[in-house]
C-alpha cells in the first residue's frame, strides 16, 4: 500500500529504509549532515520533512511544520514532478541539482563529495511505497 509523499509515515519509511541499505551505510560512512527536503505543492504551499544523517545511519525523520524547529545544514527543495522523477530513477539526485529543477541550499561541494552517498539515499527513498498527490 502507498505511502503519502511527505506525511510523517512517510518519513519514517524513509528513516528505515535508510537504515536497512547497507550500499548507503557504506558509502556515507565518513559523511555526516542534515537536510530540510521540501516539496512544492501545486496549490503553492510546502511539505517539509526533516532527516538527520549521521555516518551512514539516519538517527531521525519527521515532518517539519515549523521552519524555524531547527537549522538544517542543507535545504533540498522544488515541486512534487521534480521529486517524483528522482524518486523513480528517471534523473540522478546530482543531474537534478545541477539542472536545478531540485534546489539545494548550503554546501554543494559537501554533497558532490559524497555522490554514492547521495544515490544510495535515493536508493533508499525508492523503497517506499510511495503516493504523490495530483
Amino acid at each position: 500500500m502507498a505511502i503519502p509523499f511527505m506525511s510523517e509515515e512517510w518519513a519514517v519509511a524513509l528513516k528505515d529504509a535508510i537504515n536497512t541499505n547497507d550500499a548507503y551505510r557504506e558509502a556515507a560512512a565518513t559523511w555526516e549532515g542534515d537536510f530540510y527536503f521540501i516539496a512544492e505543492l501545486g496549490d503553492g504551499s510546502t511539505k517539509t520533512i526533516y532527516l538527520d544523517l549521521w555516518h551512514g545511519e539516519c538517527r531521525d525523520a519527521f515532518v517539519v511544520n515549523d521552519a524555524s524547529v531547527k537549522t538544517p545544514e542543507f535545504e533540498v527543495s522544488g515541486k512534487i514532478p521534480a521529486w517524483k522523477k528522482v524518486l523513480a530513477k528517471q534523473v540522478d539526485p546530482i543531474q537534478a541539482l545541477i539542472t536545478r529543477q531540485l534546489k539545494l541550499k548550503g554546501n554543494m561541494a559537501k554533497v558532490l563529495r559524497a555522490v554514492k552517498a547521495a544515490q544510495e539515499l535515493v536508493n533508499s527513498a525508492t523503497k517506499v511505497p510511495t503516493e504523490f498527490p495530483e
